[in-house]
């Protein structure tokens, strides 16, 4: 009995009760507003200069790279216009010693070389046509309408000026090319495409966040368009469409600004939601989350992250045991003689167990014990000695293992339900749904005017057990929202945001450059990014896109 009140006692420490939510919700709403308005505000509210999301009948074919860590991968995305699409790729390891080259030039050759194998490769036939084309093509240029339209997903801190303008603010990851910080990275790749002579344009840098949003619209049911993109993994982050006049800090950056494109009267913002109450205003706060910041890399720094994401829960987790373990009056994982374990044997922690390690404690196994559903908690038991060196766990070890798991995990759930909903709630979409609905006559089974979509991605929200209802219980607690609020809002798996995501960008880079000619010669069907795309599709057959 000692230790199922010791648990019960600290998974209390991780309760988030409905007002904290409310006063969550309420600060993250005033951190949206302050982000917009200036720069260096604790929510950065980064403006992405993408200005239009697809609603799934897009068509064409398009290209999309992604430069995540120590790998480079290539795709090629055909968009049926039916909101499916077919994907070809490939994926190279950067060599080490081009991570730490003197010069921009090695990386970037590196990458436009294997951009020109891909093309050779999957694209054969256009490659070669292309090729042929440019020795014939009278002062050597190529006709815009035959070159790939390009997303780089490029996951390293820039500053964007632009929808394909960004200069590099650091490496992290392990790369460390000093000569390349401070320089417009879209342009070092495509001064290396053309080099090649290669019939690529980088249309577009992309975040992955903004991409799980564009990846989520073009595939999500019906043709809704959706509001918000998430993930809940590793790290988390949200990036959702913004109305352009909110966006006030615009007005005062001066050149830093960039083009602005302002057709659609929109633009998708990334938040950079992890540092949200980084001042810890309104944040919980236990013991355990004040030590693991305290010893982490960046003490002070994204403490909603620290709270949310997969990469701090485990070790949350992990201090919380640790802590119980050894409190002389709490048997965890402990007992006099084998008569009081079910497992007729003495508990034991072996000593190099990674409990006892920072960072030893892996979030899928917050997963995997909070969906035990085994007799006795036996895949617990058998985790925690396979993996964490701990023999002989009873079914009452188990049993409070789980409960603080469940805690950490749900309290995460819950601190997620803030972020959307304030988001849901600062941009009105619960009253106006469809101001970012595209034009839609079919019959659906949902009626998509009462629908705010959002698109999400991430460990967490994919497998963690009951994560999305855990969400939605909160929603509902929230007054701006309620029973019927939380109805209206549809929650989605996006998948391959650097991929489709990234190619949906370049999609809308594309169109932006064509100018705003074929746009002005027809009449406006809808307004925002409804009309953006009912004008972008009644023009879609006079432009020349690149056929396979």
């Amino acid at each position: 009995m000692a230790l199922a009140a010791a648990a019960e006692r600290v998974a209390a420490e991780f309760e988030y009760p409905k007002e904290d939510v409310i006063r969550g919700v309420e600060h993250f709403i005033k951190q949206m507003d302050e982000g917009l308005s200036k720069q260096g505000a604790t929510l950065s509210q980064i403006p992405t200069y993408v200005t239009a999301v697809p609603n799934g009948t897009e068509k064409g074919l398009y290209m999309a790279v992604d430069l995540g860590g120590t790998n480079f991968r290539v795709c090629s995305i055909q968009l049926h216009g039916n909101s499916t699409f077919s994907l070809t790729q490939s994926k190279v390891k950067i060599p080490q010693e081009l991570m730490v080259a003197k010069t921009s030039h090695e990386l970037f050759s590196f990458l436009a070389k294997q951009i020109e194998l891909f093309l050779k490769t999957h694209h054969g036939e256009h490659y070669t046509s292309h090729v042929e084309r440019r020795k014939s093509y009278i002062g050597g240029g190529v006709q815009n309408t035959e070159v790939f339209q390009l997303g780089f997903t490029f996951s390293f801190p820039v500053q964007q000026s632009g929808i394909n303008k960004g200069t590099l603010i650091r490496w992290t990851k392990g790369f460390d090319i000093h000569e390349t910080i401070g320089k417009d990275v879209c342009a070092l790749l495509q001064k290396e495409l053309d080099a090649l002579n290669l019939p690529v344009r980088v249309a577009a840098l992309v975040n992955d966040t903004v991409g799980t949003l564009m990846a989520r619209s073009y595939t999500s049911p019906g043709k809704t368009g959706t509001l918000l993109g998430a993930i809940f993994g590793t790290g988390t982050n949200g990036a959702y469409v913004e109305k352009l006049e909110r966006v006030t800090k615009l007005q005062h950056m001066g050149k830093d600004a960039g083009d602005v494109d302002s057709s659609t009267g929109e633009m998708i913002v990334n938040t950079e939601w992890g540092s949200f109450d980084n001042e810890m205003k309104v944040l919980p706060d236990t013991p355990y989350d004040n030590a693991l910041d305290k010893e982490s890399n960046n003490p002070g720094i994204q403490m909603f992250e620290k709270r949310v994401s997969g990469m701090f829960l485990g070790e949350i987790l992990r201090r919380a045991l640790v802590t119980l373990i050894k409190d002389p009056a709490v048997p965890l994982f402990s007992d006099e003689h084998s008569n009081q374990n079910d497992m007729h044997s003495t508990t034991n922690i072996h000593d190099n167990s990674n409990l006892y390690k920072q960072w030893g404690l892996d979030t899928s196994f917050l997963s995997i014990t909070s969906g035990d559903n085994s007799g006795g908690l036996k895949i617990t038991r058998q985790t925690l000695d396979s993996e964490y060196g701990v023999s002989a766990a009873s079914a009452e070890d188990a049993e409070a293992v789980r409960l603080i798991a469940s805690a950490v995990g749900k309290r995460a759930a819950r601190l997620s339900a803030v972020a959307i909903a304030a988001i849901i709630i600062a941009t009105g979409k619960l009253e106006r749904p469809a101001d970012i609905a595209t034009t839609n006559n079919a019959t659906l089974e949902v009626n998509e005017d009462d629908v705010v979509d959002v698109g999400v991605d991430g460990s967490l929200v994919e497998f963690y057990p009951n994560f999305e209802e855990y969400i939605r219980e909160a929603l509902r607690e929230i007054p701006q929202i309620g029973l019927q609020g939380e109805r209206k809002i549809r929650i989605g798996i996006a998948k391959d945001g650097s991929g489709v995501g990234a190619a949906l960008i370049a999609l809308v880079a594309d169109k932006a450059t064509r100018g705003s000619n074929a746009s002005h010669t027809h009449r406006s069907t809808g307004s925002g990014i409804s009309g953006f795309f009912s004008r972008f599709l009644e023009d879609l057959n006079r432009n020349l896109r690149v056929r396979v």
